[in-house]
């Protein structure tokens, strides 16, 4: 028994040893997390059962920032905008990436040429881009799409202005500055589908799109999918886009979840409610990132 005892002590610091470079250099890493994610995020939600005085918890009221934010009239619209925002992210900007990364794979000539002219939106800072968009969209006659309507005769339209479009209009802005680096994801994809495949398609007459729809995107579905609900994760967390371009009008029809925390908590110092909104925000995400790990799963499973 003492042997066996042994043995196993000396089977834990070999074990300890081995790993021990490993968590040295891991450490780093993990002080950071803690103290930029973790510790925040447990105390906001804490926090979030506090009145609050500026940013020190004042006095423990245990619901009723929830029910502050629940009831408030606009919670209702602030979710439906944001419901509004993934849906049209998902129609907008789901194919444009997937078919450019196809036909980025198809061609022969000038390549990379174009690989590192559809990456350029990607390096722009983010600011700079809405602030070239807002101008893009402005609505009267020195707005670049104004002009271009004025050539051919029409009235300048009010674009960010309108209530009923400005989610959808934000939306391309979204897909033109973010849809590059899921495109050469893709891309990668799209390389590493063996070469007989398409070879085979070829022989047996089938075209460009017959070869995306029969060869490409079966081999490439588990990733397609992954993305699609990282897109929808990432997408629900907007909050520049509405702030820079629109400043979450007109009358609010802009406004999602994200900007919604952020006068709460920066602009009206209800920072209590910007917290249980940040709650219920972070409850959402966190199911929608459990469905996330278990699709991984699924597709590494698969291949």
């Amino acid at each position: 028994m003492k042997a066996n005892t042994k043995i196993s002590r000396e089977k834990r610091k070999q074990k300890l040893k081995r790993y021990l470079g490993a968590w040295i250099l891991l450490l780093p890493a993990v002080i950071v997390l803690y103290l930029m994610i973790w510790r925040p995020s447990f105390m906001g939600i804490v926090w979030s059962f506090f009145k609050m005085k500026g940013y020190t918890p004042t006095e423990f009221v245990g619901l009723d920032n929830y029910i502050q934010v629940i009831t408030n009239s606009d919670f209702g619209r602030v979710m439906w905008n944001t419901v509004q925002y993934v849906f049209w992210s998902f129609l907008i900007g789901f194919l444009p990436p997937l078919l450019l990364a196809f036909m980025l794979n198809e061609i022969v000539h000038f390549r990379t040429t174009l690989r590192t002219a559809i990456y350029l939106p990607a390096i722009l800072p983010g600011v700079s881009i809405l602030l070239l968009w807002y101008f893009i969209y402005f609505p009267n006659e020195t707005g670049m799409l104004n002009m271009l309507l004025a050539k051919f005769g029409v009235d300048p339209y009010v674009w960010l202005n309108d209530s009923r479009f400005t989610i959808i209009f934000i939306v391309i802005e979204m897909t033109w500055q973010g849809f590059a680096a899921t495109m050469f994801l893709y891309y990668a994809s799209i390389q590493g589908i063996d070469t007989t495949l398409y070879e085979a398609a070829t022989l047996d007459g089938a075209n460009p799109f017959q070869r995306f729809i029969h060869v490409a995107l079966p081999q490439m579905s588990g990733l397609v999918v992954l993305n699609v609900v990282r897109q929808m994760i990432g997408v629900f967390q907007v909050l520049q886009q509405p702030m820079v371009m629109t400043g979450g009008g007109p009358n609010g029809a802009s406004t999602s979840v994200g900007y919604q925390m952020y006068q709460y908590g920066f602009v009206q110092g209800r920072v209590g409610q910007a917290l249980a909104l940040g709650t219920i925000v972070f409850a959402i995400l966190i199911v929608a990132t459990c469905f996330y790990f278990y699709l991984n799963k699924k597709v590494e499973e698969n291949q």
